[in-house]
């Protein structure tokens, strides 16, 4: 069985890119907006629990989602491809 390399790169980013924003959302509406960069600021430049931050987030992560999705099917396709020619 071979993955839609385009639809499941699309679902990733979609998944990743919303789960931090509402994830965000969900600790301003719990703690309260925060200018401390996080783990996940490090990493995605910008990014902090803030309004603005979860845009930012959201469209970093989307993006980072969608490479690496396409990458994680690519490779599934890959190996499936290869496993299959060699009878296993």
């Amino acid at each position: 069985m071979r993955l839609d390399i385009k639809a499941f790169a699309l679902t990733c980013g979609v998944l990743w890119g919303f789960g931090l924003f509402f994830l965000t959302w969900w600790i301003i509406a719990f703690d309260g907006i925060s200018g401390d960069i996080t783990l996940i600021g490090r990493i995605y430049r910008g990014y902090c629990i803030s309004p603005l931050g979860s845009i930012i987030g959201l469209v970093r992560a989307f993006v980072d989602g969608l490479i690496e999705g396409a990458i994680f099917a690519w490779v599934y396709n890959f190996i499936a491809t290869h496993s299959a020619a060699r009878g296993a």
